[in-house]
């Protein structure tokens, strides 16, 4: 395992391994948040993996993506969570945890957004329990983004409040929905990547 670091912005080192975990996230909340253009396919095509299960989730995902056009993924993406009236899948944490979206777990994100100085960016119109923005999220909060990068134990606990009680689930219904092909691989890398953050956060405690 390599242990080179980078710097963050506000002079703080991140270890490789956390930046590597950053940049997964980071490319789970851009597929997760629309429809991917013509050059994020493009990256994704090129992307390989090892013989793991997020790895052959990777692996998947860019054999798709090399026969995938840009319009057929964006119809599949609108099927999956827009739809007439609303998609296949509904990816907040507040329908996972209670059945209905703006419920408690939304209040209880936006409380704990306002202690780690994160905003809401009003670009984005989507509550923010959404997968996309907590994927987003998690990725600042390791990087720095919000200001110092957060320590493994903060981490933790944002990890295990906001994320661990319902985006395992949320990924495997993704991964075997009926409209999922280019979808598919990325309910599996989620999946995936969130048994390795559990076992990796549960180590660590």
């Amino acid at each position: 395992m390599s242990h080179s670091r980078q710097t963050a912005s506000n002079g703080e080192s991140i270890a490789e391994e956390d930046l590597l975990r950053a940049g997964l996230y980071s490319t789970l909340a851009t597929l997760l948040s629309a429809p991917p253009a013509e050059d994020t396919l493009r990256t994704v095509a090129a992307l390989s993996g090892d013989a793991s299960d997020l790895g052959e989730g990777i692996s998947a995902l860019a054999t798709v993506a090399r026969g995938t056009a840009e319009a057929a993924v964006k119809r599949e993406y609108d099927a999956l969570f827009i739809g007439l009236g609303r998609g296949e899948l509904l990816p907040y944490a507040s329908f996972y945890l209670t059945g209905f979206l703006n419920e408690k777990p939304l209040a209880r994100l936006r409380g704990h957004m306002a202690e780690l100085g994160i905003e809401r960016n009003p670009d984005v119109k989507e509550p923010e329990d959404h997968i996309a923005t907590l994927c987003d999220m998690m990725a600042g909060l390791i990087r720095g983004t919000f200001g110092t990068p957060l320590s493994v134990e903060d981490q933790h606990a944002f990890f295990n409040t906001h994320v661990a009680t319902w985006a395992p689930h949320f990924f495997k219904d993704l991964e075997a929905a009926k409209g999922s092909v280019f979808y598919a691989p990325v309910g599996k890398i989620g999946r995936a990547f969130m048994e390795i953050e559990i076992e990796a956060f549960r180590m660590e405690a």
